[in-house]
């Protein structure tokens, strides 16, 4: 499965994407090199898929290329485009407020232009992918929204994608704001990938069954490497809306830290007087979670529930995944 990753140079490409397939901290990221042309990786998820990842550097000199002499090698056979864009890097003085919190100076037209050239670019891409990929997915990151005061997120996430928007020539684009150093980057790339699992219903309604089964509050279902949530079942309600990918976060830098003391992470509970957390390693390619507040069930009653169910699972997943790859 061909997935592009595409935008202007230094806007994040390469640190979201070392985040998310390998296991790097958000601080790490400032080490990695320039991405010079296209890198290829190809990215194993749920044992069985293939991602073939494309990170397309986002130097001029390779857009170029890319629209013009390679754009049947880019372009050709792509399931998933992701667009991202850095808005806010070079340019924080261009948003309205800012200015009064701290920074400095009025809006160059230098950046003016590299953001209308960032547009049109997106422009260009599109065009492509509409002529050569038509049934691809488009989603587009608007990416480290950290730079902005958390008061003007909202206002500014929707004025780009409003631009944004203005500019895809009516193909229809996912949006996620994004950022290296929170939980919305695990949001945005979860939604991404379950996109490419066109059987993720069968499993959403077996981990439904599991949930009632186990009489637990919330059952998560996690990709075992990438910690990115495959599918979900809840029982009550919760405010956080993001709650799944701030464990995601939370459990992965946990792993990384076990990994630097040479200890393999297995499993973990977390109980309190409100409810029991059990966080343990699944089948062979994911991880479960499994949230428990009434305190008649037993936790190690729930622990058996768990480990019954493996074998199931494990066939599942198989079958699913198996049948994307003869699919693909």
């Amino acid at each position: 499965m061909k997935v592009l990753l595409m935008g202007k140079q230094k806007s994040g490409k390469t640190s979201m994407r070392s985040i998310i397939f390998a296991n790097q901290v958000a601080k790490s990221t400032f080490r990695l090199a320039a991405t010079l042309n296209v890198e290829h990786d190809h990215e194993n998820f749920l044992g069985a898929l293939k991602l073939n990842l494309w990170d397309c550097a986002g130097q001029e000199k390779y857009f170029r290329n890319y629209l013009t002499s390679q754009k049947h090698f880019i372009f050709d056979n792509v399931r998933v485009m992701i667009y991202v864009f850095d808005f806010f890097s070079k340019a924080l003085d261009q948003v309205p407020g800012v200015q009064a919190l701290g920074a400095q100076g009025h809006a160059s037209s230098a950046d003016a232009q590299e953001i209308g050239y960032d547009i049109d670019t997106f422009r260009q891409c599109v065009g492509i992918l509409q002529e050569l990929s038509p049934k691809a997915q488009l989603f587009v990151l608007i990416h480290k929204m950290d730079l902005i005061p958390e008061q003007l997120r909202d206002k500014e996430f929707e004025s780009k994608r409003q631009l944004v928007e203005a500019n895809s020539l009516g193909f229809p684009i996912k949006f996620f704001r994004t950022s290296i150093w929170d939980e919305t980057l695990f949001k945005a790339w979860s939604v991404i990938v379950n996109s490419m699992i066109p059987n993720i219903k069968i499993v959403e309604r077996h981990i439904t069954h599991f949930c009632d089964v186990c009489d637990a509050d919330e059952v998560v279902l996690f990709e075992k490497n990438t910690f990115l949530v495959i599918a979900k079942a809840t029982r009550k309600a919760y405010g956080d809306v993001q709650r799944f990918e701030k464990i995601s976060n939370i459990v992965k830098q946990f792993k990384l830290a076990c990994k630097k003391t040479r200890k393999r992470f297995e499993a973990m509970v977390v109980r309190n007087s409100s409810f029991s957390a059990f966080i343990e390693m699944f089948t062979s390619n994911t991880a479960i979670l499994v949230i428990v507040s009434d305190k008649s069930i037993q936790p190690a009653a729930t622990q058996l529930n768990i480990r019954i169910a493996k074998n199931h699972f494990e066939r599942l997943l198989q079958s699913v995944t198996h049948t994307k790859q003869s699919r693909s």
